[in-house]
């Protein structure tokens, strides 16, 4: 691991360490809302019944093994709560496209229509009446662009998340655990080529609360990919980590920001402690909320 990589993985364990610190000066809150204070992770709170509300979310990707890459893509997202510890999310994305002189890819630069998503979560277990909070995550999504490479293809996939979470210290510390398995399908219509690829995940979050309308924390999250859907063969593996901060802007709107950096990573194959090639370097998230 690089010094660079060892100061922000010490500044983010220094961050928690702080908040945690002068926790006990804070004024006690009303417990934690999970369902949106993580970035790139999920809690186990789904909201109220009735509840609407409606999202941007603003994923960057950045750097990969050469050239220059930047891949930004904005997702509008609108959720309801129609039945208790049960929630719906319909979304679209677009995505911008920055590449040049990367090994493996097409150069380009463009701005496009990805596609469309629907993310159905239920909640199994209420942590206030259990040892700790599950929810079971089902996202699924059909793109017209490739998330990644820009190329236009006809792919569709599925993420299946399980979450729990966990008030460590009540109303002050959370941890949150997520486990994950997305298989994805891909048809390149110019060549008719189909290809199958699946991603594992396993993330750890903790989040402290140093006001009540403030949260900071980091997520620590590792993959494998692999080629086909049924796991035949790893194709890399990566593990990121960063801070997040939650912020709780008015009684109806909130922010989130979020960044990761590829800490270690290997490709099959390949040498060194880093996976450019599957994963990129850099990935930042910014997501605004309001309740209508």
């Amino acid at each position: 691991m690089g010094a660079g990589i060892k100061r922000i993985w010490l500044k983010t364990l220094c961050a928690v360490t702080m908040a945690a610190a002068v926790l006990p000066l804070a004024a006690r809150g009303e417990g934690f809302d999970t369902e949106h204070i993580f970035g790139f992770m999920i809690g186990t709170d789904v909201g109220t019944v009735g509840e609407r509300e409606f999202q941007s979310q603003t994923t960057g990707r950045f750097a990969r093994s050469g050239g220059t890459y930047r891949a930004v893509g904005q997702e509008l997202e609108a959720e309801f709560v129609p039945m208790r510890d049960f929630r719906v999310e319909l979304g679209t994305t677009f995505m911008a496209h920055d590449i040049n002189r990367v090994p493996g890819f097409d150069d380009r630069r463009q701005l496009s229509w990805q596609g469309v998503s629907v993310d159905l979560r239920y909640r199994l277990l209420d942590r206030e009446a259990a040892p700790f909070g599950v929810t079971l995550a089902l996202e699924t999504h059909a793109d017209r662009v490739d998330e990644t490479s820009a190329a236009v293809v006809r792919s569709h996939g599925t993420e299946l998340t399980l979450a729990f979470d966990r008030e460590v210290i009540p109303d002050f510390v959370l941890a949150a655990v997520n486990l994950s398995y997305e298989p994805e399908w891909t048809r390149l219509p110019r060549t008719g080529a189909a290809e199958q690829e699946a991603t594992l995940g396993m993330a750890f979050g903790l989040m402290a609360k140093v006001r009540p309308d403030i949260l900071i924390g980091g997520e620590a999250r590792y993959f494998r990919k692999y080629e086909g859907i049924g796991l035949d063969e790893l194709a890399g593996q990566a593990l990121f980590i960063g801070p997040t901060a939650y912020f709780q802007l008015s009684e109806k709107s909130r922010l989130t920001a979020t960044w990761g950096v590829q800490a270690w990573g290997q490709r099959a194959g390949g040498s060194g402690n880093l996976d450019l090639v599957n994963f990129e370097r850099h990935q930042a998230r910014l997501v605004f909320g309001v309740n209508f």
